[in-house]
């Protein structure tokens, strides 16, 4: 993982611990950011789905 050493190619989990600051205040800009960076892999997993099975049971033993 690249953390580089500026806030422009940050990754988003450090960007969302920026947020929320020290001690813990707006954690509601956690919780809504930690939701919104999760659609994108979500959305990639269901149009990819089938592939991602086919994958796995191409691997599985038939006994």
């Amino acid at each position: 993982m690249y953390l580089g050493g500026n806030q422009d190619v940050a990754p988003v989990t450090l960007v969302l611990r920026n947020i929320v600051g020290d001690r813990g205040q707006d954690w509601y800009l956690l919780t809504a950011g930690a939701f919104i960076s999760m659609l994108i892999p979500m959305a990639v997993f269901f149009a990819l789905q089938r592939y991602f099975v086919r994958g796995l049971l191409a691997g599985s033993v038939k006994g």
